[in-house]
């Protein structure tokens, strides 16, 4: 039985995505890489942030989910994540929409427009485990992918 772990999501078998991993023993996160030449244009009021594709899907238990996680250099470049951490729910994994796709979303607060590079590492992933409260009684089930659960 899998328990957690990263695959390439579909449609991107063909690209040279590298599987992510942990730079050293004890760090939480899993580096992820770009899957493709991006550039993110300058901060304007009114800009939409940049989604950068990894080519990746994450599995992990139904009572876990993952976090995506700017990386602590990221700010000194620019990079700053659109929605300080990204929450991914296990149901989010194949997912008939995008196939659990991940991406991150960024801003770019330098003077000049940052070019992204297929491979450089953009953030990290970290497992985490939640809890629910007594009474909870959620039933629902995921029906589409990106943003799929907004109300």
């Amino acid at each position: 039985m899998k328990t957690r772990g990263f695959e390439i999501a579909k449609g991107w078998e063909d690209k040279n995505i590298n599987l992510p991993k942990r730079s050293t023993l004890h760090a939480a996160g899993y580096d992820i890489e770009a899957a493709e030449d991006i550039i993110i244009p300058m901060y304007k009021p009114g800009i939409k942030p940049t989604l950068i594709p990894t080519g990746l899907k994450a599995y992990c238990q139904e009572d876990e989910w993952f976090m995506l996680a700017n990386r602590s250099s990221g700010p000194k470049k620019g990079f700053v994540m659109a929605n300080s951490i990204g929450i991914v729910d296990a149901d989010y994994y194949g997912n008939e929409s995008n196939d659990g796709h991940f991406y991150f979303q960024y801003f770019n607060f330098s003077d000049h427009d940052l070019e992204v590079k297929k491979g450089d590492v953009i953030g990290q992933v970290i497992f985490q485990k939640y809890l629910i409260a007594d009474n909870d009684q959620a039933t629902g089930k995921r029906t589409g992918g990106f943003g799929s659960t907004d109300k």
